[in-house]
């Protein structure tokens, strides 16, 4: 009688038992730390020696810290290889991360992408107004962007959004518009709202 012994094979590791991964998958990063030069450089750096390549990406300082957030591709072995890096990576740059698997969703509905642009005295509550009043229209907000600042000449605290919105293309425009701007007319907000151009 002959006795075998079979010894399990790792598939990341064995070839002939590996799974074929030939299309490109996704990685969200985000991440913090105090801002200082050179810190974009670094970090791209790692993202191209793990043979992630950069799709979409939103970064800026707020307060002293700086903020990205980040969608990646690669294929598999690439992805992994910067996942397990990523402790390491956050804590030689000083950067606090976080990261998630993702794909590029399909839309159900075709949406019609609108640039929405408010500006008012800067008071609390603005942006969740303005989020309640999409919600309530069944549309969602893709993009926000905000930002305060003195007005010229009196100084006066002012607040601007920005946000871009994707608008089910079978809705009626110009009932929608009208509500929106009636609505912040109530709230003493400046608003404007029109189709992404380009």
């Amino acid at each position: 009688m002959s006795i075998f012994s079979i010894t399990p094979t790792d598939p990341t590791t064995d070839p002939t038992t590996a799974p074929i991964h030939t299309a490109a998958e996704y990685l969200v990063i985000t991440a913090t730390g105090e801002d200082r030069t050179g810190l974009v450089k670094d970090f791209t750096a790692r993202i191209l020696d793990s043979g992630c390549n950069i799709e979409e990406s939103r970064m800026s300082v707020l307060g002293g810290h700086f903020a990205f957030l980040m969608l990646l591709s690669g294929p598999w072995n690439a992805l992994q290889k910067l996942e397990d890096r990523i402790d390491s990576l956050g804590a030689d740059l000083g950067l606090a991360l976080l990261h998630k698997r993702t794909k590029h969703a399909p839309r159900k509905h075709p949406l019609v992408p609108y640039r929405v642009e408010v500006v008012s005295m800067d008071h609390p509550g603005i942006v969740h107004r303005l989020a309640d009043f999409f919600a309530g229209q069944g549309i969602n907000i893709e993009e926000v962007i905000t930002d305060t600042y003195p007005a010229p000449h009196t100084g006066t605290p002012m607040f601007s959004v920005m946000m871009t919105v994707g608008i089910p293309a079978d809705a009626h425009i110009s009932t929608l518009r009208g509500d929106f701007l009636t609505y912040c007319d109530d709230l003493n907000l400046d608003a404007i709202i029109e189709p992404v151009r380009g």
